[in-house]
């Protein structure tokens, strides 16, 4: 089993069994240890031959963590726990799981969309203030805050920038025939 996947997968059993974070083992390669990265991990369950259901994905896109392997096992704990979409995973589901880990690249400011490729590149897409006539910028209470959505690379049955771009606009619930958006690309690492 690769070295990512084995972490993810201990970081979750030992949370879910004993209610414990995994603390970073010593043997780890030194790029686990000695870099910072965005990491993205994604928990599916095996329901019967090849098929399977997500049950979990939560991840960062820049690092928030002193090295991958402390951000490997807080975003595990994370895609097992948090994701709002799904009850979190029980003790029973543990050796039917499998699991995706993503190590992000830096993202970068998109500035025409024929530089985007869903196979290649997932795609963080944001809001902007809206600026009337005169430069003022729209504010609601004091504060703008930017809606924002991810979407990773490659992923099935997304095929084209157009749906590339709709999901994630659509998972942010950012309308961008009304709002102002601006597109980052980045691209991943992926263990399975």
């Amino acid at each position: 089993m690769n070295i990512y996947i084995e972490l993810a997968k201990r970081a979750v059993e030992s949370y879910i069994t004993k209610k414990e974070i995994l603390k970073v083992p010593d043997n780890l390669p030194e790029e686990l240890l000695q870099k910072k990265s965005g990491a993205f991990i994604t928990i599916e369950k095996k329901i019967e031959d090849k098929k399977k259901e997500l049950r979990g994905c939560i991840g960062t896109y820049l690092p928030t963590r002193e090295n991958i392997a402390k951000e490997i096992i807080h975003n595990a704990i994370g895609a097992c726990t948090e994701d709002y979409r799904f009850a979190p995973i029980q003790k029973e589901e543990l050796p039917s799981l499998l699991y995706t880990v993503y190590i992000l690249e830096t993202p970068d400011l998109v500035k025409d969309i024929q530089e985007l490729d869903p196979k290649k590149y997932g795609i963080i897409v944001k809001t902007t203030p809206i600026t009337y006539p005169g430069g003022t910028d729209v504010v609601f209470n004091g504060h703008f805050v930017p809606k924002s959505a991810l979407l990773l690379p490659d992923l099935e049955g997304v095929n084209t920038i157009e749906q590339q771009i709709a999901i994630t606009c659509q998972k942010g619930g950012i309308d961008p025939q009304k709002e102002k958006i601006i597109i980052y690309r980045f691209q991943v690492k992926k263990y399975q």
